[in-house]
């Protein structure tokens, strides 16, 4: 009865339902299952901290007078910055580990750039890392940080040129469709490197700032001592590096709610 109500689905429809709604059938699909769930959870646990942080604490914490920060900030933040920080981990190297094993086309599999799979990773992540150690160095420029407006105009060409870099040399720079990757290993090459961009943000600049800051905080907050000039800029980079993850995750949710499986290629089969 369910084989005969399926002839009449397209094909697309009734490999999705083969792959996801029916039991697993052997390990290779149970491990793809596993990774799957544990990479959203992660990713839930991450970036609704990251929403969190956005729109309900940073207006939060302004209608406290400094004694209730001293009790406050010490006692919250570290417990919410310890899932917020490993969520992104679990997020990230979980679906690098997906990426890596199921999305990439294998190394007998032709691709534009005539590049094993190892190469194709190894191309990604050198576009990834050389665009964060970019935006690294802009949250230290002050006629950038000073406006916040100016510096998201600034990183928003930053990662379009990432994602443009990333599908020039990823394949897509082939004249012969046959060799262009599919759809679904594109949308997570841009995605998954925003991603990265995200949690390098998070231990690279949010992390320290806020250790800093909580500790501060505990010791002087509730005697009224006026935050050291040091402390505030570091407050205001954490701020900034936190903003721009919260805008960032918008197009990252969107690419991978919208890619779909690699057997398609971004021209159709």
């Amino acid at each position: 009865m369910l084989i005969e109500s399926l002839a009449y689905l397209p094909a697309s429809l009734i490999t999705a339902i083969q792959d996801y709604i029916l039991a697993p059938t052997d390990n290779e699909v149970l491990i793809k299952t596993l990774l799957r769930w544990t990479h959203i959870v992660a990713g839930i646990a991450w970036i609704g901290l990251l929403y969190f942080f956005n729109l309900v604490n940073v207006n939060f914490m302004k209608t406290l007078d400094a004694p209730t920060k001293g009790k406050v900030i010490p006692e919250l933040m570290p417990r919410a910055l310890f899932w917020f920080r490993w969520g992104a981990v679990a997020t990230v190297l979980i679906g690098l580990t997906f990426f890596a094993m199921y999305i990439l086309p294998p190394a007998t599999q032709p691709t534009a750039a005539d590049v094993s799979t190892g190469g194709q990773l190894g191309i990604w992540l050198a576009i990834v890392l050389i665009t964060y150690a970019i935006l690294f160095y802009l949250y230290r420029v002050p006629a950038l940080t000073k406006d916040g407006r100016v510096l998201a105009v600034v990183i928003a060409i930053l990662v379009i040129a990432m994602s443009a870099a990333i599908l020039y040399f990823m394949g897509n720079n082939s004249g012969d469709r046959t060799k262009i990757m599919g759809n679904e290993a594109f949308s997570i090459a841009i995605g998954g490197g925003i991603g990265i961009l995200m949690m390098l943000n998070v231990w690279g600049i949010i992390w320290p700032a806020q250790k800093r800051i909580i500790a501060w905080t505990k010791d002087n907050a509730a005697n009224g001592t006026p935050i050291p000039a040091e402390s505030a800029v570091l407050a205001r980079r954490a701020f900034l590096a936190s903003r721009t993850n919260a805008w960032l995750s918008l197009p990252v949710l969107f690419l991978m709610a919208t890619s779909h499986r690699g057997e398609y290629t971004m021209f159709g089969k």
